[in-house]
């Protein structure tokens, strides 16, 4: 029975149309849905990814996949390049180095970790010593002891090798749970009983000698080995060796108890069954709690660092005014002291949480500094720190009354070090709107800006020699990315690629050569190589796409900015026909992620929404692709433009855009659509919800309907959490406005998404129903994530969006096959 089961399998499965991506449907023009959503490596091409320098600047590796394998491949290529790039075979990978790791400060010796183990290598020599070689996994190479040692992790705690001996040293013994009970009495009952047994028994008492005898013996010994640290309920990260040896400082975490995680079901499994998934908590569930630690091993004790002093710690972040009640009477004149004892108990009981990140090491060993956040994000400080005393010294502060972030600062430490002085430290700050680079010397506080002007400082770092600021801005428009020297003191910036377009820089060892990864709008990413000088060429060492990709005429869209209502000025990326039709339709698409940019002039991450709107254009449509606020790339005050009302300025930018196009480019207002996936689609819902009469027709994309369902990280920084600020979620949450549905809506969504679970739209869903709405469809893909990897649920998908639009904007004899 078994094999006549089997049998039927396989003759219904060779019935079944094959899963494999069938041949292309004739030339590319012109554009069908079928055509641009294929695999793209298999039509489009695979650009270089992950570029870095052979540490002996022969040779420029990075990822590709020419010959269209499932699966990118390491290349190199010479950077004279007068031989064709080659694919490194595995048994040659394996020789060498790690592309990531540490190097010493002169650039002498690499440390790195490979399938767990530590090695360390010999730039000069181009040699490499294994340093470990155990079954357990070593992590978090570095260099320690002004470069005599090398450090490494184990089981959660911290070795040192001595290249010179070979000798390994233990540095911690962290341990899991908490110490051991003493087994000395402690009540008087118990000391009177001891005391009897030892007087009694002649054994009894020679046997406990011994045992004191053997316990000296052990506390002599184990002042040689590192003090016993007992974690607790706590987990230790990110260990360091202070330059001369005496301290160890850690990261203590203790992670929320009992915290509920939303499951994800996934119905279409190779078991047969439904299995679950384990996705993440939702906004404001519980956060794990941090503390700096230090072991003083010349004191043999530990110590966890204090920060109730730090300036604005005890200030409460300014929404939470809106939920104040009125204040209550003061306090009478003679109670000073009263009210001295409640001041100071309020400080102490609303102090907010704290994460330390470093400490950082000056080169010479002599000072250190960490940065700081406050766990809501509003508030960095970077302090210098001296370990003997545990004391901090403020040196900089940088404060947002939305949530601290931008380019160079993320949500950790942020790009940070030390000058070649050790004495300044050097951090990017947005403290005049945008992302800049500065200097504040540790001993005076006087702070100097490298930088300055109405652009970001993308990233920076400094040269080898420690001369040169290497510095990658969008100095010459907000849609082009260029690479700049800097002198190390500061100055005038002197721009180094000058091509239109977006410029990824690898400097070489030498610092002599550049390998770019460049692109522009409508050419994807390739390889290119040039000498590190201003006006130098670039040459390319890498052809990518493919003649049938080739063969249609990609359109460059212009950048335009829209005057918004508040009077700011948006930018946006505009696609019209060659000939407009008067009263024309259009579209305008949404990019997801929030903190993205997409009106740029390099190739997009949105490529095949790039290539949709190229298929829109040849059908007639106008298309409009804004950075709205909340997008990445202008600094920040349209970073934080969304802060406790999205659906907000960065809808109503979107309405602003849709009058531009009615106003100066002749599209008709009753033929407007709008869609986009995540935080696209998320607008999209507040579009048709709340602007029902600018929009006809939405497609919401794997949206976020309801914000008190998304996830902590994301969402606490721009709406708080949703128990203390409650307003701003209910005006920013689709599901609250689904009553002012008027144009037909399609909604498409991930059935197995573990970012905006399915659970969001099947809520959506029946909050319609409830609603007695009939113009809606819900599309779902039961095998796809939140971004698509099928290319047939990409294909579904833009046959549906199109023929949404097409049915909606479109009169009856404007009307083309969904798939054309």
């Amino acid at each position: 029975m078994r094999n006549l089961y089997l049998l039927g399998l396989l003759l219904a499965a060779t019935a079944a149309p094959a899963l494999a991506q069938a041949p292309a449907p004739g030339p590319l023009a012109p554009l069908t849905v079928d055509k641009i959503m294929r695999d793209p490596a298999q039509w489009l091409g695979t650009s270089p990814s992950n570029v870095y320098w052979g540490e002996d600047g022969r040779h420029i590796y990075f990822s590709w996949n020419p010959t269209k394998d499932r699966r990118d491949s390491l290349y190199q290529v010479a950077p004279t390049g007068t031989v064709a790039p080659r694919k490194v075979p595995q048994r040659e990978q394996r020789t060498l180095p790690a592309s990531s790791g540490t190097y010493d400060n002169k650039y002498t010796r690499k440390v790195y970790e490979r399938d767990g183990d530590i090695y360390l290598l010999d730039l000069k020599t181009q040699k490499t010593r294994r340093v470990t070689n155990t079954a357990e996994r070593e992590t978090n190479p570095d260099f320690a002891r002004l470069d005599k040692l090398v450090s490494y992790v184990r089981t959660q705690n911290l070795y040192t090798w001595d290249p010179a001996t070979g000798e390994t040293t233990q540095r911690t013994d962290f341990r899991k749970g908490t110490k051991p009970a003493s087994t000395t009495p402690t009540d008087k009952a118990e000391r009177y009983l001891r005391a009897q047994q030892l007087a009694l028994f002649d054994v009894v008492r020679l046997r406990d000698q011994d045992r004191q005898a053997r316990e000296r013996q052990q506390k002599t010994l184990a002042r040689l080995r590192p003090k016993a640290i007992y974690l607790g309920l706590q987990t230790v990260d990110n260990l360091q060796l202070s330059p001369d040896g005496r301290y160890v400082t850690y990261t203590l975490g203790l992670e929320a108890t009992a915290t509920k995680v939303a499951i994800v079901p996934s119905f279409v499994t190779a078991s047969g069954f439904t299995e679950d998934i384990s996705s993440r908590p939702k906004v404001g569930a519980p956060q794990t709690a941090y503390e700096l630690g230090i072991y003083d091993i010349a004191r043999d004790t530990t110590f966890v660092l204090g920060y109730a002093e730090l300036k604005g710690l005890d200030e409460q972040p300014a929404y939470r005014k809106e939920y104040q009640l009125p204040a209550k009477a003061p306090l009478p004149a003679d109670s000073a002291k009263a009210a001295a004892a409640i001041k100071t108990k309020k400080k102490t009981a609303e102090l907010r949480r704290v994460q330390p990140f470093g400490p950082y090491w000056s080169e010479d060993g002599q000072r250190a500094f960490l940065v700081m956040r406050t766990a809501d994000n509003k508030d960095r400080w970077i302090v210098g720190l001296d370990p003997a005393t545990q004391k901090i010294k403020l040196l900089d502060r940088q404060h947002d009354d939305a949530w601290v972030n931008g380019p160079g600062i993320g949500y950790g430490a942020g790009n940070v070090g030390w000058l070649p002085d050790n004495r300044r430290v050097w951090f990017q700050s947005e403290e005049t709107s945008y992302s800049h680079l500065y200097t504040v010397d540790a001993s005076t506080g006087q702070k100097q800006a490298l930088t300055s002007g109405k652009f970001e400082i993308q990233s920076a770092q400094l040269s080898r020699d420690r001369q040169t600021w290497y510095l990658i801005a969008n100095a010459t428009h907000p849609g082009e990315q260029h690479f700049y020297h800097l002198p190390l003191n500061g100055g005038k910036l002197q721009q180094i690629t000058t091509k239109p377009g977006a410029h990824e820089v690898t400097v070489s060892p030498d610092g002599r050569t550049l390998a770019v990864r460049y692109s522009y709008t409508n050419k994807p990413w390739e390889l290119f190589v040039m000498d590190n000088k201003a006006g130098a060429k670039m040459r390319q060492l890498t052809h990518s796409t493919t003649p049938e990709f080739e063969s249609y005429a990609w359109r460059d869209p212009e950048i335009i900015t829209i005057k918004a209502r508040d009077g700011a000025d948006v930018y946006a990326r505009l696609y019209r026909p060659a000939q407009p039709v008067a009263q024309g339709p259009a579209v305008i698409f949404v990019h997801g992620a929030g903190y993205l940019q997409n009106a740029h002039k390099w190739w997009s991450t949105y490529f095949r929404e790039y290539m949709f709107h190229n298929l829109l254009v040849d059908k007639g449509y106008t298309v409009l692709d804004i950075d709205y606020r909340g997008s990445a790339g202008y600094g920040r005050d349209v970073r934080t433009g969304i802060y406790r009302y999205m659906g907000g300025k960065d809808l109503t930018d979107q309405v602003d855009g849709a009058k531009l196009l009615t106003d100066k480019y002749g599209v008709s207002p009753q033929r407007l659509g709008i869609y986009g996936g995540s935080y696209g689609g998320f607008i999209t819902l507040m579009a048709m919800f709340t602007q029902p009469d600018v929009f006809k027709a939405g497609a919401a994309l794997r949206s976020v309907t309801d914000w008190a369902h998304y996830n902590h990280g994301y969402t606490d920084n721009i709406l708080n959490e949703p128990y203390n600020d409650s307003i701003a979620y209910a005006r920013s949450s689709p599901i609250y406005h689904a009553a002012g549905l008027k144009g037909a809506l399609l909604m498409c969504h991930g059935m197995v998404d573990t970012n905006v679970h399915f659970q969001d739209i099947v809520r959506l869903s029946q909050r319609l129903i409830e609603l007695k709405k009939e113009n809606w469809e819900l599309a779902v893909y039961p095998v796809e994530d939140h971004g698509f990897i099928e290319p047939s649920s990409w294909t579904d998908e833009y046959k549906r969006i199109l023929k949404l639009f097409e049915t909606n904007l479109k009169p009856a004899g404007e009307k083309g096959g969904v798939g054309q």
